[in-house]
């Protein structure tokens, strides 16, 4: 599913109502009816009491379609608008004097005490104080009454976006809405994905308001939600070199497992021969972990990590491979630093850079910006300040543009990790994914990943399928890790071990995870 910027958002209602001569009253109408038709299934209507909060902006004038629709349907509704009703305009305008008319008590809202006394009283509060061009910190009475949502205790469902959450960055401006419903109009809006931004929606609706399919799947929006793809299946006459041969240069003596979970999970998630180039001194122990790896031994320096003196035998190891993967638990040690950043742009395979390799990268990301070959870098927040030489806070606020911007410059794929992993392209297209929990934040998480990714490749997507399908799969591991021992306490061992059944669910109920974006996003 594409999601908008709130800008895009506009262009799409301007098209719908000059292009497609679809009027701006029917766009609101249907809006406002969408937002009824949740409430009616999600907690009926029926001799229930239900407190409306409008602003005087077309996000209030929603608010009052549905006012007006509860009232039909035997619900009893108090409108507070914040604002004067004098400076509501359009449709807006017009549906507030249609409200007007009816037996629903409208009030203008002007101190907290009006709003206090009446919702001890109501079963459900309605959102439509701030749609999703909100761009200025909440104050005054606003944030009072946001203040006082949050503590009624009530059911809460927001129109298009929670009152206080930018549209654009899902940031909260000073205080928002936390809701148990939202329902968002076109498209989801980024603000309706990004953290804390989607939490603070609760169950998330969609609704299309009658635009034309050719309209909102525009190939002007460069951001869609990662559906999963179908997964090839395996041949009865076939043999490992079908599913792909990747070397995973990995590990050092003071991190064992990284090397272990990168190289195994790649076997795990259905990939074909899995080498492991790691120093030579640990190289016994891994082998009693993982057997079903073939290990390529390698020169080390005196603190146990790889050594430049292995340069020339990873490049001619890589020649014979489809993929190779750089990087987890290599060490900070400058040798195996400047060891990376001399095979990286010599490599003449797809590379996936993890962990100690991003650092490494990161002094010198010039690099990769020449590669022949694709490349696929998977930083963390702090990983993608160094790359960037932007602070956490930044990135935070800025996601998706500092993503997109970064990819193209450094002509690369780039994993952001975190809650809603976002893929970036090259080509400036970012996917935001769905699956995974918090309980896989936990360490060897990103190796398991890395192993995942080359597997895709070798079941055979792309090197772009691969790297999204990697992200997919990995999350939809962990969250069937979770469905069984709950998510304290995952370690990247259950998320590996998840990793087949992971990969047969997504083929056997690949239709039911897309329908509704991966229980993630509703339609209406």
């Amino acid at each position: 599913m594409k999601v908008s910027t709130v800008e895009q958002m506009r262009d799409l209602d301007r098209a719908a109502i000059e292009k497609f001569k679809t009027p701006d009253t029917i766009l609101m109408e249907n809006a406002g009816e969408a937002v009824y038709f949740v409430i009616h299934n999600e907690f009926g209507i029926g001799g229930k009491r239900f407190i409306i909060f409008c602003g005087i902006g077309n996000n209030g004038g929603d608010g009052f379609v549905v006012a007006r629709k509860l009232h039909s349907n035997g619900g009893l509704v108090t409108v507070f608008l914040l604002g004067d009703s004098k400076e509501l305009t359009g449709c807006a305008r017009d549906n507030f004097d249609t409200i007007s008319t009816l037996p629903i008590q409208v009030e203008r809202l002007t101190s907290l005490e009006q709003a206090t006394s009446c919702l001890p009283y109501c079963d459900a509060i309605i959102d439509a104080i701030f749609g999703t061009g909100l761009t200025r910190e909440v104050g005054g009475i606003y944030r009072e009454i946001i203040e006082l949502i949050n503590r009624s205790q009530r059911t809460v469902f927001s129109v298009d976006i929670p009152s206080g959450v930018n549209g654009n960055t899902g940031q909260s401006m000073g205080c928002a809405v936390r809701a148990h419903y939202t329902v968002t109009f076109g498209l989801p809006k980024l603000g309706n994905l990004l953290y804390p931004g989607f939490d603070l929606c609760g169950k998330l609706y969609v609704t299309h308001i009658s635009f034309p399919p050719s309209l909102y799947n525009t190939d002007d929006i460069r951001v869609e939600t990662n559906d999963p793809l179908p997964i090839p299946g395996r041949g009865e006459d076939t043999h490992k070199g079908n599913y792909g041969k990747v070397l995973f240069i990995a590990g050092s003596s003071s991190y064992l497992g990284a090397p272990y979970f990168s190289a195994l999970s790649f076997l795990k998630a259905g990939g074909g021969l899995s080498y492991l180039a790691s120093p030579q001194s640990i190289t016994n122990f891994l082998a009693t972990k993982g057997s079903e790896i073939v290990f390529a031994p390698q020169e080390e320096t005196d603190t146990g990590s790889l050594s430049l003196k292995a340069r020339h035998d990873l490049l001619e190891f890589s020649d014979r491979v489809d993929m190779v993967v750089m990087g987890p638990g290599l060490s900070l040690h400058e040798e195996t630093q400047e060891l990376v950043r001399e095979l990286a742009p010599e490599i003449n395979k797809p590379l996936v850079i993890d962990g100690d390799g991003i650092t490494a990268i990161s002094k010198a990301v010039d690099l990769i910006k020449e590669r022949r070959e694709r490349t696929i870098l998977t930083p963390h927040l702090g990983e993608m300040s160094r790359i960037t030489r932007a602070d956490i806070g930044e990135i935070h606020t800025n996601k998706v543009p500092l993503l997109a911007k970064t990819c193209k410059e450094l002509n690369a794929m780039i994993i952001l990790k975190g809650a809603h992993t976002l893929v970036g392209y090259p080509e400036e297209r970012i996917f935001i994914n769905m699956s995974g929990n918090p309980g896989m934040a936990t360490a060897g998480s990103g190796d398991v990943l890395v192993g995942t990714i080359a597997a895709m490749f070798g079941l055979g997507f792309s090197v772009e399928e691969a790297t999204r399908m990697g992200v997919f799969m990995h999350g939809l591991a962990g969250d069937l890790a979770m469905r069984d021992i709950g998510g304290d306490g995952i370690v990247a061992g259950d998320i590996m071990n998840y990793l087949p059944e992971a990969v047969q669910y997504c083929r056997e109920h690949l239709e039911d995870i897309t329908k509704n974006t991966y229980e993630s996003i509703y339609i209406v």
